[in-house]
């Protein structure tokens, strides 16, 4: 059920894992990097430095995914507080489409945007995509959780939007 006024429908907890395809690997530091937030403001991941950091790259705001994806974020955000982990989203959209998505869903964390796509490319998600036999490059829905110290805990590809919240918690709850 979600609550919160969030208009989303729930999906399931179950997420394929396909590491051989992550860029980065366990246990390896993750890129620092600086964009700007739904607001306009700077955000480092070292700004988050003695936090754990669930870091989620997805395709495009106000699309039926990344909007359930969003959504399933934002329920379980109070249950990642407790948790002592901080909600990153990033996307290539523009921070003015960050704003408005982020209003429009009531979202409770920070929207990055990465238009020239230097960070998606550094955490390889970043890769090409088929649709309809069209062959384009694009943001694979990946995953990425981080410790309070840059490392890399986990990282998923191609993650499912509607079960990926709750895998991202449930593996959050096993560290």
């Amino acid at each position: 059920m979600w609550r919160l006024g969030y208009a989303c429908p729930k999906g399931k907890a179950v997420t394929a894992l396909r590491e051989k395809e992550i860029m980065l690997e366990i246990g390896t530091q993750a890129p620092d990097f600086e964009l700007l937030d739904q607001d306009g403001v700077a955000r480092r991941l070292s700004d988050y430095r003695g936090t754990r950091v669930v870091l989620y790259f997805y395709p495009k705001d106000n699309t039926a995914g990344c909007t359930r994806q969003a959504c399933g974020f934002a329920e379980l955000h109070p249950q990642f507080t407790q948790k002592g982990a901080v909600v990153l989203g990033v996307s290539k959209d523009s921070v003015a489409s960050h704003k408005r998505f982020q209003e429009k869903l009531g979202l409770p964390f920070t929207l990055l945007s990465d238009p020239d796509h230097e960070v998606i490319e550094a955490y390889g998600a970043w890769q090409e995509k088929k649709n309809y036999g069209k062959t384009y490059m694009g943001i694979v829905r990946s995953t990425f959780l981080i410790d309070e110290n840059g490392m890399v805990l986990r990282a998923s590809e191609r993650v499912k939007a509607q079960d990926n919240p709750q895998d991202e918690l449930d593996a959050l709850g096993a560290l």
